[in-house]
């Protein structure tokens, strides 16, 4: 190939990338137990905004009817969930109550349900507290403009209360039978106005349910429903995704799929992040659970990646590339406050480092290439060490400089390294040996990587050698 000609291919190529964030893992799922978990469902939760209530699903025995809503509650943040109450009339009835998601103030409570006086099959409601002591108040019905004939659910509130973000099948505008759409309104004494559909980067053929909202808004959850159509790249019946924005007034990313240590190959779905950012809280049909229609529920602690260069300990190594990349929006430095990052690499970031400083997590997996793998394509997951080898001889004036990369997918550590091909102490002078580059894995999506051959002062001179590799990680 020319070198002008892949000179342009990789231009056109950064033309198409698509980049999804995911800067966060997590640890091995838990269930909550026999005192939340029951041999009949237990479905979508939502976490008080002090995390000491948590409200869900269930048909459990003492309940009004069908679906109820209950709550649990608990004395510390770490301590054990106590018995779940039933909330009782006038919000559960003899039909269906589910997904109750309770305001930041603790005072308004929404919810969806099928009980007679509504607009279609279930529509979204509210019932409100004038204090947290006091009893709920008769559910109010979101009106026309929120509910229409198909089915409204699974609504999720901002911590500002200025957005109401839900699921809707078949809702005119929609991108598959179940899309996520979001209503807005001016302050919390407003009405709410149209909704709006999150669009073709969220929202696509398959079907995209019970959305979630992160506290600082820059973090969506949604999953997949039954009977799919599914979302290609999952692993299992249904998943969890994400989607990331860098602040609350610009677009959602390319959602990514939250891997396998929380998607089984059962089903995974009804998901929600505490509001200080540590804990997720699923449904799942996995393996080991109670039983119910959503299966049990369960809890994953949300770990930020902080072992930047992937070496297996949190040292100064990762304090530089963290101030090499200060004030961008590296989403590999990114991750403060919150895990998922706030859109930029500074002073929060640091401080959450710092914690984690000469801790030591299990090296990185490192996948290798060399010439042999030139104009190919290298497949890699999030957080995986891409080593390039390339033969060189700086003795000739020669070197091997990187040409434009996409940082923010595929981001360099370190400078490159010289290995003379003698193995003595004192290799033979003008002898060759190999550059060697090591690149991170950061976020979802492809990227071109391509290295020139050249001398560094011969401006406008075409290079000896090029080397180019696609780079697909998921």
């Amino acid at each position: 190939m020319k070198n002008g000609a892949v000179i342009s291919l990789v231009l056109a190529l950064f033309m198409v990338v698509e980049i999804s964030k995911a800067d966060f893992t997590f640890d091995t799922p838990t269930s909550l137990g026999p005192m939340i978990n029951t041999s009949t469902t237990e479905g979508p939760s939502c976490v008080s905004s002090d995390g000491l209530e948590l409200y869900f699903t269930s048909d459990r025995a003492g309940g009004s009817g069908s679906w109820d809503i209950w709550v649990a509650r608990r004395e510390t943040t770490e301590g054990e969930w106590g018995t779940p109450v039933n909330l009782g009339p006038p919000v559960n009835t003899g039909q269906e109550e589910v997904g109750g998601c309770v305001s930041a103030d603790g005072l308004s409570l929404y919810f969806h349900s099928d009980r007679a006086g509504g607009h279609g099959y279930t529509d979204l409601y509210v019932t409100t507290r004038k204090a947290k002591s006091d009893n709920w108040a008769v559910p109010v019905n979101l009106g026309s403009t929120v509910n229409t004939a198909v089915q409204e659910h699974a609504p999720r509130l901002s911590a500002d209360e200025l957005e109401l973000y839900f699921s809707a099948y078949n809702r005119p505008g929609g991108y598959g039978a179940a899309d996520i759409w979001v209503a807005r309104r001016a302050t919390v004494n407003d009405p709410w106005e149209p909704p709006v559909n999150l669009g073709p980067i969220v929202n696509s053929s398959a079907d995209e349910n019970f959305p979630f909202i992160s506290a600082d808004g820059l973090l969506l959850l949604f999953s997949e429903d039954y009977g799919g159509p599914y979302r290609p790249g999952g692993f299992g019946d249904i998943d969890i995704w994400a989607a990331t924005r860098a602040s609350v007034h610009d677009p959602w990313e390319v959602p990514f799929n939250l891997g396998p240590m929380v998607n089984s190959p059962s089903l995974d779905t009804g998901q929600l992040i505490s509001p200080d950012g540590s804990m997720l809280y699923f449904c799942s049909e996995r393996p080991g659970g109670l039983g119910g229609i959503w299966g049990d529920m369960y809890q994953a602690r949300v770990i930020p990646v902080v072992d930047l260069s992937g070496d297996g300990i949190v040292d100064s190594a990762d304090m530089c590339i963290m101030t090499d990349n200060w004030g961008t929006n590296n989403s590999l430095c990114d991750i403060g406050p919150m895990p998922w990052g706030d859109g930029i690499v500074d002073v929060n970031d640091l401080v959450i480092l710092a914690e984690h400083l000469f801790e030591q997590y299990p090296p990185a997996e490192t996948v290798e290439v060399s010439e042999d793998d030139n104009a190919g394509q290298v497949e890699l997951e999030r957080g995986q060490i891409l080593v390039v080898t390339l033969e060189s001889n700086p003795s000739t004036g020669y070197s091997w400089e990187q040409a434009e990369s996409n940082q923010s997918t595929l981001m360099q550590i370190g400078e490159a390294e010289f290995r003379p091909s003698e193995t003595s102490e004192a290799p033979m002078v003008g002898a060759g040996g190999w550059e060697i580059f090591r690149f991170r894995a950061v976020s979802a999506g492809q990227t071109p990587l391509m290295f020139l051959y050249r001398r560094p002062w011969e401006e406008g001179a075409e290079p000896l050698e090029t080397f180019l590799l696609q780079v697909v990680i998921h």
